[in-house]
């Protein structure tokens, strides 16, 4: 008798199968970027409230904190969420009308938006951190 009863997976053969796939890693990655944007975001916020205050307190913001590795790393870590969440957003949505649906057509779709994500998040770095 065939038993086709759910069974329990640990995380790691959990990970073990779901790492070989781009389309697993793209959505996996989605979710996270999409959790450093949301945690980033009042701090971005309070970043610009400060800014926009007077004079002064811009060439504070801008020569002192921004002078911050640190400060140019959470801004880095927050553009580069927005980037790859973008890129491969569009490529949920474009799947969504269709285009590139099925599964090697989906592969393709999440090896390109992997590459473009990485090749836009290098970018950043070097335009943010450096």
């Amino acid at each position: 008798m065939k038993n086709n009863r759910p069974v329990n997976l640990s995380m790691g053969q959990v990970l073990s199968v779901n790492l070989k796939s781009p389309v697993a890693i793209a959505s996996i990655l989605h979710r996270v970027s999409g959790i450093i944007i949301f945690l980033l975001i009042p701090v971005l916020l309070w970043l610009l409230q400060g800014s926009l205050a007077s004079p002064e307190s811009f060439a504070h913001i801008r020569n002192d904190v921004f002078g911050n590795l640190l400060v140019r790393l959470v801004v880095w870590a927050f553009v580069a969420g927005l980037i790859y969440h973008f890129i491969v957003g569009v490529k949920h949505l474009l799947a969504d009308v269709g285009v590139a649906e099925e599964l090697q057509s989906g592969r393709t779709a999440a090896t390109i938006a992997l590459i473009l994500s990485a090749v836009g998040i290098l970018a950043s770095f070097v335009w943010v951190v450096l």
